[in-house]
């Protein structure tokens, strides 16, 4: 009899768990999946402004450096890590400000309305996360369930972004400690990235997905050429990282004053804007990822520039994320890659765009799932082997310093170090 109470009393200490945590994680999934949803329309409004005036408005983008400056100061974050800031919350007892989130978001939005090159999804992440922390406070949480409140955040402002509700709940499982996932918040964050994504396509924000016109067959020459070009995308997810750090440790060198350090960037970024003679690499640059791998179209040098115009952007100071920039990167180098490996370019495009995400984010579980979400599953064995193989290519390197490696890549064994 006492064994029988004993149970029902741990069944129902389980059960209570998972109803406050679905009931906080819905709170999180409505109020950040709404501001998320705000933000992807803000940008998109920021973006067509820009195009709007023939990418005149980069003019504008010393101003909106120096803004962006001074908001930073008077809110006392001069020195703000962004999102490495959220992953070592989730894992110490940093909290983040609470301007984080405001400051973010209209950041990032001036950063696209004046031209920089740079994401949302990064941002969307910083903002998510300064959220679910302040929520986890607001419901009187304890300190380590505001963690967890965190990390829904996260889930729910990356799904309402891109569309991809399980790639966010994992993403944010992931991320933090690579080789070992937060398996205690994942209810919270399935539940929260679920609700952001409905809100977001309630408001009619559109999932993203593309349409491979063809997937090769399986064979061991087709599986062969997918492990030359991940082996590729490895190497190359090494350049982007190490290009988006050592830009900005270049320039806080040469410019250790932050206005000067911004205003000088935007002037770089203008003198390449017009030497390119458009606006291409400016902005997220979705649309060449689009075209590369729905068209096979790209152009040798569009992975180079987007990765310039990216790391002059972020290094300088302004705000926004790397994970759009590098789908681009990805996608591009892929298209560029497949006449030599004799790959279709399409193919070749989305495979690039996953494994040189997978490489600069050290997150191959979120990287599988996130080529099923986009690409559908066809070519997932081809997407398995390209996530593999840059996972373990791309070494120690990593967007995020304050993501921890808690386990090698080559050998069974415990190493905790810092992505670099």
């Amino acid at each position: 009899m006492e064994y029988c109470k004993e149970e029902l009393k741990h069944g129902a200490t389980h059960f209570i768990t998972f109803f406050k945590w679905s009931l906080c994680a819905v709170i999180a999934g409505i109020i950040v999946g709404s501001v998320g949803t705000l933000f992807h329309y803000m940008i998109d409004l920021s973006a067509n402004a820009f195009a709007g005036t023939g990418g005149r408005m980069i003019w504008l983008l010393p101003v909106a450096g120096v803004i962006i400056v001074a908001g930073y100061k008077a809110a006392g974050m001069d020195n703000d890590r962004g999102t490495n800031m959220i992953l070592v919350s989730v894992r110490s007892e940093e909290k983040p400000p609470i301007f984080t989130a405001p400051l973010i978001f209209f950041s990032t939005v001036l950063t696209h309305l004046a031209g920089g090159s740079a994401g949302r999804e990064g941002a969307a992440v910083q903002m998510g996360g300064g959220i679910g922390y302040q929520l986890g406070r607001l419901l009187r949480l304890d300190e380590k369930d505001q963690k967890i409140m965190i990390m829904c955040g996260m889930s729910a402002a990356f799904s309402a972004l891109f569309g991809t509700p399980v790639t966010a709940a994992v993403f944010s499982l992931e991320v933090i400690s690579v080789g070992a996932m937060y398996y205690s918040a994942l209810v919270p964050c399935v539940v929260s990235a679920l609700v952001g994504y409905c809100i977001a396509v309630r408001w009619g924000v559109e999932k993203t997905f593309f349409q491979i016109a063809t997937v090769p067959e399986i064979t061991i020459g087709s599986t062969v050429r997918i492990t030359l070009l991940a082996i590729a995308c490895g190497l190359l997810s090494i350049a982007f990282c190490v290009a988006m750090h050592g830009m900005g440790k270049l320039l806080k060198g040469l410019y250790p004053n932050k206005y000067i350090r911004i205003v000088v960037g935007a002037l770089v970024l203008i003198n390449l804007t017009y030497m390119v003679g458009s606006g291409v690499y400016n902005g997220a640059g979705m649309q060449l990822a689009a075209r590369a791998v729905q068209e096979g179209i790209t152009r040798p040098e569009h992975f180079m520039m987007k990765l310039l115009f990216t790391a002059v952007t972020l290094g300088a100071g302004f705000r926004g994320g790397e994970i759009v920039p590098s789908f681009v990167v990805g996608a591009t180098f892929g298209c560029t890659a497949a006449a030599l490996l004799g790959i279709d370019p399409g193919f070749a495009a989305a495979v690039g765009m996953i494994a040189v995400f997978c490489g600069v984010t050290n997150c191959p579980i979120t990287s599988m799932i996130l080529s099923v979400e986009m690409f559908g599953a066809k070519g997932l064995l081809f997407f398995a082997v390209a996530v593999a193989t840059s996972y373990m290519l791309s070494g120690y390197y990593g967007l995020y310093m304050g993501q921890k490696i808690l386990y090698s890549k080559d050998k069974a064994e415990f190493i905790n170090t810092s992505a670099h």
